[in-house]
């Protein structure tokens, strides 16, 4: 082999371990949204300049430098010059014009008291690599919900949908994994799509049922509804759960992977490196990936939550998916939502398709 051939092989290996950094650590999984400028404000509205990110619908947090926080929903007005909208609070800081702001899902702060005034205590799983903390709500219902954040966020992801639960009386607990901030590192320091993180949803599982519980309801985001659904073919404990909840599902790994690589700045046949690298290196099993996600497990019924214009989990699949097992699959399309931000795009038909769902299985 000539040295130009090794130099050329070193490259191409170069290029897709960079290009997959972003895709194995979990907690750089989210990208923020560009920077928008705060024009004017006035009694209950804030006027951002004209872009893609002030004008989606719904429900958004606007988030600035100095740990400032305040949230927005309706659209009052949009023309060239910007697009007003309504300012339900501020929870943090000062906004002001001229201020440039984020969009973030994050509408929520803090723990459910403080952020809902729902009563919670603080419990752990212990899961083969250590302690898992998670957040438990009571309910006198003998069915609970086990709430599994995506990469990239944290429990309080599981903070919109805790007001549905808590009027259904269903006991809850928000969970964390490996990886996750106060959780046990993953061995390797890489998230692995659901190969390894399922064990520690099933020692929530085993914390529900011990606690009481008769059976359970896995409800993932992103990845955490991946998770859900290895753990629900995989565990020993799959006879107590009763439905699944999936928000977002990652369902078509090298898909999103592709995705991932090129929202990390790579194109072409880098991205698709980058897509190779991350599933060799977490030795993902995309055979058994592909028959999971296919829904050939599922035995419960399953919410299946997704957006047609989803920019990292592909809808053909959800759709590939609904279509494979339709007796016990319902595909709710949110078209124009972002990833994992489903709720933020239409709060209230999002907490009614829930509700409506979850009911016959109290």
């Amino acid at each position: 082999m000539t040295a130009a051939a090794v130099g050329t092989g070193v490259a191409v290996l170069v290029i897709g371990r960079r290009a997959s950094e972003r895709i194995v650590h979990p907690a750089t999984a989210v990208q923020e949204s560009e920077s928008v400028l705060v024009q004017s404000l006035a009694a209950g509205r804030v006027t951002f300049t004209r872009r893609p990110e002030s004008l989606r619908p719904g429900r958004w947090a606007v988030e600035w430098d100095d740990n400032g926080h305040a949230v927005v929903d309706d659209i009052l007005h949009s023309d060239e010059q910007g697009v007003t909208r309504r300012l339900v609070r501020a929870d943090r800081g000062t906004l002001v014009p001229g201020a440039e702001v984020r969009f973030t899902p994050r509408v929520h702060l803090g723990d459910p008291t403080e952020a809902l005034g729902l009563a919670f205590s603080e419990t752990a799983a212990e899961g083969e690599l250590g302690a898992l903390p998670a957040w438990r709500l009571g309910g006198k219902r003998g069915t609970w919900v086990i709430l599994v954040h995506g990469p990239g966020a944290d429990r309080r992801q599981t903070l919109p949908v805790l007001p549905v639960l808590d009027r259904l009386a269903l006991p809850a607990l928000a969970v964390t994994y490996r990886g996750d901030e106060g959780a046990p590192a993953s061995p390797d320091g890489l998230g692995h799509f659901g190969e390894t993180e399922w064990r520690d949803v099933e020692s929530a599982m085993r914390l529900a049922l011990d606690s009481g519980a008769g059976r359970v309801i896995l409800y993932g985001w992103s990845l955490g509804a991946t998770i859900c659904l290895q753990t629900a073919a995989r565990s020993d404990w799959a006879h107590a759960i009763s439905g699944l909840v999936l928000d977002s599902p990652v369902l078509d790994l090298p898909a999103t992977a592709r995705r991932g690589a090129t929202r990390a700045g790579y194109s072409g046949a880098a991205a698709e490196l980058g897509a190779l690298a991350a599933e060799g290196r977490t030795c993902v099993d995309l055979a058994d990936f592909a028959r999971i996600a296919e829904g050939t497990d599922l035995r419960v019924p399953t919410l299946l939550l997704h957006s047609p214009d989803d920019p990292i989990a592909p809808f053909s699949a959800a759709e590939h998916l609904a279509a494979a097992r339709p007796d016990v699959v319902s595909l709710q399309p949110f078209p124009g939502a972002d990833h994992a931000a489903l709720w933020n795009s239409a709060p209230a038909h999002y907490a009614e398709l829930l509700r409506r769902w979850l009911t016959p299985l109290l």
